[in-house]
């Protein structure tokens, strides 16, 4: 009978590789190469994800209309006129009322010298220097402010170059939604979990941009009311401004609060101010701060830290565009780099939100930890 030879167990082969803090440092540092690339590049970015996003938003349509038998070219001729007619609006909308607050301003220039004097004598009574405070109000030119708002409307009609670039890339994006499907099989076939990621980003951005554009949509009327029962003048343009903002994360309502209370200071004085100050903050602060980032998060999965930071670093990158773009962008962000891996699960768990459910069963797991631990103390103590 022959002899079995005991197979002696193998060590594994070493795969030689870099030291992890090497592969830390790298990896860093091709972040803040991207990130510098992107910066350099935003006048071209900006724009483009700019398009993708409304695209992305209007798309549902097309494909309802196909669902009811309407022809292909003609669902996607009504995304392209849709999505520039949007745009056409929101520029008109823009154009006439910059111009409005440039020819408001200059009547609110004596005003605000009177202010800026009361001021000066108020902190001259605690001991500021009154010469030093009167220096820098008399150096204040009030009426520049109407120059500066029609600089913005130039600036504005100058950006008809970028209008154009946009709304080409509209037109060839729309034309682009007819053969999503077709990508889509393809990506799937090689790449399930690619597919799947984008799908979950495209999806996740519409639910954030029916909840931000209600919550918009709610605190812009409640604001145009109370501004219009205030006095205060252009009531509608702060209304816009204030369902603009709504869409920046966080410290949205802040931006649109700074321009109706100093117009509010201007017109009625500090108790005009104060007023739609308190305006703002019932009604913006606890719907825009408190009650629409819990729906946010629940519908897109970012912790309200991430979408805060995320506001930082996307505005550094690419400007307004991507403060008002910042959620959509750390969406895309997280699908090709997160959900793509399941080896970078533990990411997810570290900057997604906790659904409500999961939240209340992780409440009642701690609250059983909490009174084993009791248990046993008393244990001990009797003992």
């Amino acid at each position: 009978m022959p002899s079995v030879r005991p197979v002696t167990p193998t060590e594994p082969e070493q795969v030689p590789g870099l030291p992890r803090a090497v592969v830390l440092l790298g990896s860093a540092a091709a972040v803040v190469v991207v990130v510098a690339g992107m910066q350099f590049a935003s006048w071209l970015l900006a724009p483009v994800f700019l398009a993708m996003v409304v695209v992305i938003a209007v798309s549902p349509i097309p494909h309802w209309l196909r669902r009811k038998g309407w022809p292909e070219w003609l669902a996607t001729t009504v995304l392209v006129i849709l999505v520039y007619a949007t745009i056409a609006v929101l520029v008109l909308v823009m154009v006439i009322s910059i111009a409005s607050l440039a020819s408001l301003l200059p009547t609110y220039a004596d005003r605000a010298n009177d202010i800026i004097e009361n001021v000066a004598d108020t902190l001259a009574r605690f001991g500021v220097g009154p010469d030093e405070i009167r220096q820098a109000a008399g150096s204040l030119d009030w009426n520049k402010l109407a120059e500066l708002a029609e600089s913005v409307l130039g600036a504005v009609s100058s950006l008809a170059t970028n209008l154009v670039f946009l709304l080409s890339l509209l037109l060839f994006l729309s034309f682009e939604t007819r053969t999503v499907g077709v990508r889509r099989a393809r990506i799937h076939a090689d790449r399930p979990s690619m597919d799947d990621a984008l799908e979950g980003f495209v999806h996740n951005t519409r639910r954030y941009l029916v909840v931000s554009t209600v919550f918009g949509f709610i605190v812009a009327v409640l604001d145009v009311i109370g501004l219009w029962i205030l006095g205060i003048p252009l009531a509608g343009l702060w209304g816009l401004l204030a369902f603009l903002t709504n869409y920046i994360p966080s410290v949205g309502f802040i931006i649109g609060l700074v321009p109706p209370a100093v117009l509010g200071l201007l017109e009625g004085g500090w108790g005009l101010m104060i007023a739609v100050i308190a305006v703002y903050g019932v009604l913006n602060f606890v719907l825009q701060s408190v009650v629409q980032p819990r729906f946010v998060g629940d519908a897109v999965g970012l912790s309200s830290t991430v979408t805060f930071l995320s506001l930082i670093l996307w505005s550094w990158i690419l400007g307004p565009i991507g403060a008002i773009l910042a959620v959509p962008l750390t969406l895309l962000v997280k699908a090709v780099l997160v959900d793509t891996d399941p080896r970078a699960a533990w990411v997810d768990a570290m900057i997604g939100s906790v659904p409500r459910g999961e939240k209340k069963e992780r409440g009642r797991y701690r609250r059983a930890v909490y009174a084993a631990l009791a248990r046993r103390r008393r244990g001990h103590a009797v003992s």
